[in-house]
């Protein structure tokens, strides 16, 4: 039996490349990877702004249509393979193995993401003072149009008082980033904050310096205690007064946006979709490499249901713990909960704060969110970084599955991105980080993306093949549902919603009042092309340089290997077994 082959020779490829230790830290690890800043700091707000407990009705539909199938097809062809994401390709369609290039490229810009993780950090040390710095007007850095709780939470404040600042959002602008005028002005580095960017690529190094033996014993820690953090501040701010009316903005079922066809369509392609890749950690290459440790045998069908299943929960639920949050701070103000609610650094770096100022005990309320921000964080970069590390290292095994040449690299990737961060720590750091954020890892990169695997897998590799794979390694056949969805459903949604953000683009600007200038957004399109034209680049390329008719060329790059990762004690397979083992479904 294949099987049985693969299970005698598993423990000699372990031996190279490493192997989860137990099923338990797989899945510790992609749940500390999945579940992470989008479900706190987005989806709440998403489905408040969009139509509330209606916009659960799109999210679901594309969290069964494209979620759920793109986890399956992305965690089976690592776990298949054995492989990094861009060494994978060449054992299933080499004529794609741009998709992995573009993964990485993509990869790297998200290593920027720490930087959350930093300002975190940071706000967890001031969390131990007496007196929280973001309450009051009282500290160095404050203007003179500061206006701290005790004026926010009176009458006293006039509708006339149109120039004020809150003190959380003079904290935020003034002590922690100390905003320059623009990009043009990166000014110096905040050596307080180079300081958190230390400690985080420390933490990171030694999570990752022993690969999947030493990430997959950091997170028995790092990937359940934000649930329990999460816990707390749920039951806290459920017995807040107003949390009942937050949480009815939350949830609130606006139908009007189901019955208008423009907002559905925006409710759908733009926000329902986008927060499913977000959040699942889609089309990044992420999903494939964790897989990729896994024993041949895993039961990777029912793993995506379950996962999936988890982030979506959990989302929800965080959508409980920041409104009834919000619906206090709006009561304590006297406004209406939508002129307080904020999503991304707004909502974690000022809203959230300045609500827990306003409790009995404030310090408790913000050093257990800031703990639960700083391991969410955590669990998403180390995974991130991991996923380089081991693609560039099946890349080249020889050179970097050597004892000893892992832990090197690892240091050389966290040393040399340590001091490439060092801009984004400047006074004009926010800049760069908001140009990365919104052009380097956009909808458009993982929609092409999402396109380009589908048609690669869904008709090149063919879905069938992967059938009979799923099937081998699980002893589960799947549903054609996904077959459907693989093919047809989620390349039109993801074309559809491509085609959506070229329509729709605007230009990048911050706070309404700041605009980039035109070098900024130059470089903003260079690096969303620099990962996308990976693919077809790769492609051209590798018909050059094969040899044959063009038709030749194109069935040479489109067929998978015969033998992708096990080999007999001598020698690969013949290739005769090797075909009747990839396909061995498709005669009967």
């Amino acid at each position: 039996m294949n099987r049985e082959i693969r299970k005698r020779e598993n423990p000699r490829r372990a031996g190279d490349r490493g192997q989860w230790a137990s099923k338990t830290e797989y899945i510790l690890v992609v749940a500390g990877n999945v579940v992470g800043l989008g479900n706190v700091w987005r989806f709440p707000y998403l489905c408040y702004k969009n139509g509330g407990g209606a916009f659960l009705v799109p999210y679901s539909l594309f969290a069964l249509v494209c979620g759920i199938p793109l986890f399956l097809l992305e965690t089976s062809t690592g776990q298949y393979t054995q492989e990094g994401f861009i060494t994978c390709w060449k054992k299933l369609c080499p004529l794609a193995e741009g998709i992995g290039y573009g993964y990485f490229i993509m990869k790297l810009y998200d290593f920027s993401y720490i930087l959350v993780q930093v300002w975190a950090l940071f706000y967890l040390v001031f969390s131990f003072r007496s007196q929280l710095p973001w309450a009051s007007c009282d500290n160095t850095w404050n203007t003179a149009n500061c206006v701290g709780l005790q004026m926010l939470n009176s009458s006293n404040l006039t509708a006339n008082q149109t120039n004020t600042t809150s003190a959380a959002t003079e904290f935020w602008e003034r002590r922690v980033l100390g905003m320059s005028r623009g990009i043009e002005e990166l000014g110096s580095v905040r050596w307080d904050l180079a300081l958190c960017l230390l400690v985080c690529w420390v933490f990171c190094y030694f999570s990752i310096w022993k690969g999947v033996r030493s990430s997959g014993k950091v997170t028995y820690f790092t990937a359940t205690f934000p649930y329990v953090m999460l816990l707390i501040l749920l039951i806290r701010g459920l017995t807040l007064p107003g949390a009942g009316e937050g949480i009815y903005f939350y949830l609130y079922p606006d139908l009007n946006h189901l019955a208008n066809l423009e907002m559905t369509i925006q409710s759908v392609f733009v926000y329902s979709g986008s927060q499913i890749f977000f959040s699942y950690s889609l089309t990044i290459g992420t999903l494939n490499v964790l897989g990729s440790y896994n024993d041949y045998n895993n039961n990777c069908y029912k793993d995506c249901f379950w996962f999936c299943l988890l982030n979506s929960a959990t989302s929800f639920v965080a959508g409980f713990v920041v409104f009834s949050v919000l619906g206090f701070m709006a009561q304590k103000q006297g406004v209406s909960v939508d002129n307080v609610a904020e999503s991304g650094p707004g909502l974690a770096f000022i809203a959230y704060p300045q609500a827990t100022a306003m409790m009995p005990l404030p310090q408790l309320w913000t050093v257990c969110f800031f703990l639960m921000l700083i391991l969410l964080c955590v669990d998403t970069h180390f995974v991130t970084v991991e996923s380089v590390v081991t693609s560039v290292s099946d890349l080249f095994p020889k050179l970097f599955h050597a004892p000893r040449r892992h832990e090197i690299f690892v240091l050389v990737i966290c040393s040399s991105f340590f001091f490439i961060h060092l801009i984004l720590v400047t006074e004009g750091g926010i800049y760069v980080f908001q140009l990365i954020d919104y052009y380097a890892c956009t909808r458009a990169c993982q929609d092409f993306m999402t396109v380009c695997q589908c048609l690669a897998i869904g008709w090149m590799f063919g879905t069938d093949r992967l059938f009979n794979i799923i099937e081998d390694m699980t002893s589960h056949r799947p549903s054609v549902f996904f077959k459907l969805c693989w093919k047809y459903l989620i390349p039109l949604l993801t074309m559809i919603s491509f085609v959506l953000y070229l329509v729709d683009y605007k230009h990048l600007r911050i706070n309404d009042w700041y605009i980039y200038p035109d070098w900024a957004y130059t470089l903003g399109w260079t690096m969303t092309l620099s990962s996308v034209l990976m693919v077809p680049l790769w492609a051209a390329g590798r018909l050059c340089l094969t040899s044959g008719s063009l038709r030749e060329r194109l069935t040479i790059l489109c067929q998978p290997a015969k033998n992708p990762v096990w080999q007999t004690e001598n020698g690969k397979l013949g290739e005769e077994g090797a075909t009747a083992e990839l396909d061995l479904h498709l005669t009967t």
